[in-house]
């Protein structure tokens, strides 16, 4: 079983470990700007840094359903190496948010086109185990070799 979900297993750790790593940056922005909680305004340097940070973390169950539901329903590998790219995607939305707003637009946009395939994919996969478990059909013996 181990090895039907190690990779999955090894993108949600490194997932995590962005998310803290953007927490972190929250952290040492209240620091340098001298914000203290529960204060979320500030001035426009902090205030990008902020919402990155919310955004990222409003999207992480997203992310994290979709990727488990990939590789558990379609396929392991795929669905990994798409979590790769949507966590890279996500390290460039912070970097470019932090510099400026409009600097957020292009890796969001990758992030989102990632995380619709991961949509695609789990609903294939989704509905080709309810296909072959409830209905007895197999698509995949249905497509020419």
């Amino acid at each position: 079983m181990l090895d039907q979900i190690h990779l999955l297993a090894a993108v949600t750790v490194l997932g995590v470990l962005e998310q803290a790593y953007f927490f972190l940056q929250v952290i040492y922005a209240r620091r340098m700007f001298g914000i203290s909680p529960p204060k979320t305004s500030g001035p426009p340097e902090f205030e990008r840094i902020f919402r990155a940070q919310v955004n990222c973390s409003e999207y992480f169950p997203i992310f994290l359903a979709l990727l488990w539901q990939a590789g558990l329903f379609f396929h392991q590998g795929l669905a990994a190496a798409l979590g790769l790219l949507y966590l890279y995607a996500r390290y460039c939305y912070f970097m470019g948010y932090r510099a400026s707003s409009s600097e957020r637009l292009a890796p969001i946009y990758f992030g989102t086109g990632v995380l619709w395939i991961l949509v695609v994919a789990s609903a294939l996969g989704i509905s080709h185990f309810f296909l072959s478990h409830y209905v007895g059909l197999n698509i995949l013996q249905l497509l020419p070799a």
